[in-house]
């Protein structure tokens, strides 16, 4: 068409509607608003005129998709500048009014309140630190010579070195070969979709030297599955030695030592004084459950084990972490219970095997406002008692009846 007009031939009448036109669906021009070929005939009038309506209204429908689309832009990048702005706040809040004043601010309403809506990324390692705590006292020092240390019986075992050696390390030479294998494997499955705690990741060697210094710190407890989800989650947000040092009083916590220890007695008390607010929160989805005999050892061991990590996204996982290292144990529990109440719908609908199945692998899009709206309305207090009682009460009654039992006694 350029070509005819600069050979003199005048623009169609159609070139001029279309240049007017502030927006134009192109796919769709040629299709009904483009004269047809010299060696058709014209087409009628009428056939013209529907042509040119259909086309109109196209372009009217495409405006609105196209402005629809354009407040929807605008509603997000409002929603994302209110977040950061925000997130912003909350940051020069943390650096200049909690963290300087720890102490006396933690356990304030106003920092509690803080801390629900989660600790921002770049405050987040400082305050877990700070709220897992130190007990163990391990210094930046007692990390080195563990890392040494599991740096040699690792040099030992890959040169094949004397079995006397490696016992008098304080495990036996297969012991230490299986959990270095269980290390090396685990590694490779930790947040695999990250691609950085792989072989070859910038965090790979980190998370190696955590995970080997520990089995060096605590021989007594040596490597358990799930321990790498735990220490990825913190060399995500501290540095090496510092990391080490709240994984190792992380996992020195009641909670995860019976579990990681694989205390069945302590997890069995765990479990039940779960299903105590269980059955309070959630009486229709307890008996559900009771009926299908779908047990909390099913889907808590996992969740437990890796403190969410492996099971949710990982962003929401760190909010669940906020809270838990405010809270305590208690709180894993209590998410737990805001996870079935979220689904409870779903799950009375299932058998077993489907609920066995969901609740092992959740939704990987879970959103965490959702999530978190579920576990605000969970209660932790049963018939006047809290989790810390009930836990206490039913650790009582266990080693009250393994006194009593003659067969448990033996």
């Amino acid at each position: 068409m350029e070509y005819e007009d600069k050979a003199g031939r005048p623009p169609s009448p159609k070139q001029n509607v279309r240049k007017n036109l502030d927006f134009e669906p192109l796919s769709t021009t040629a299709l009904i608003l483009e004269d047809r070929p010299a060696n058709l005939p014209a087409k009628p009038a009428e056939e013209a005129q529907k042509h040119r309506q259909q086309y109109e209204e196209m372009v009217v429908q495409a405006k609105k998709r196209e402005l629809k689309e354009a407040q929807r832009r605008k509603k997000q990048l409002e929603e994302r500048c209110k977040v950061e702005e925000s997130i912003g706040n909350a940051v020069l809040t943390w650096n200049n009014e909690i963290l300087p004043n720890w102490e006396t601010m933690w356990c304030s309403k106003k920092v509690r309140d803080l801390w629900w809506q989660g600790i921002p990324p770049s405050v987040r390692g400082k305050v877990w630190s700070l709220a897992i705590g130190n007990e163990l006292n391990i210094t930046h020092e007692l990390f080195d010579i563990c890392l040494a240390r599991a740096k040699e019986r690792w040099r030992s075992l890959s040169t094949g070195g004397s079995e006397a050696e490696n016992e008098d390390a304080g495990f036996s030479a297969a012991d230490r070969e299986a959990s270095l294998e269980l290390i090396k494997l685990d590694i490779s499955r930790t947040f695999p979709n990250l691609c950085i705690f792989q072989q070859g990741g910038p965090y790979h060697d980190m998370l190696h030297s955590i995970l080997g210094a520990y089995t060096c710190y605590r021989p007594d407890v040596g490597y358990v599955q799930g321990m790498s989800f735990i220490a990825a989650v913190l060399i995500l947000n501290l540095d090496t030695a510092d990391a080490f040092i709240a994984f190792s009083n992380l996992l020195n916590k009641p909670c995860q030592m019976a579990f990681f220890r694989v205390d069945h007695g302590l997890m069995l008390t765990y479990f039940a004084a779960f299903e105590v607010f269980f059955e309070e929160n959630l009486p229709k989805l307890f008996a559900h459950f009771k009926k299908n005999n779908l047990t909390a050892d099913i889907y808590l061991i996992d969740w437990i084990f890796t403190l969410y990590s492996k099971s949710l996204p990982l962003d929401l996982a760190c909010r669940i972490w906020d809270v838990f290292c405010r809270d305590g144990e208690e709180f894993l529990f209590r998410t737990a219970l805001g996870i079935l109440k979220l689904f409870e719908d779903i799950l009375t609908r299932m058998d077993f095997i489907h609920s066995a199945q969901f609740l092992t692998r959740l939704p990987e899009d879970l959103p965490a406002d959702e999530v978190f709206a579920a576990i605000s309305t969970v209660q932790m207090q049963s018939r006047n008692k809290k989790w810390a009682q009930v836990l206490s009460a039913l650790q009582k009654d266990s080693r009250e009846m393994e006194k009593g039992s003659p067969s448990l006694r033996h």
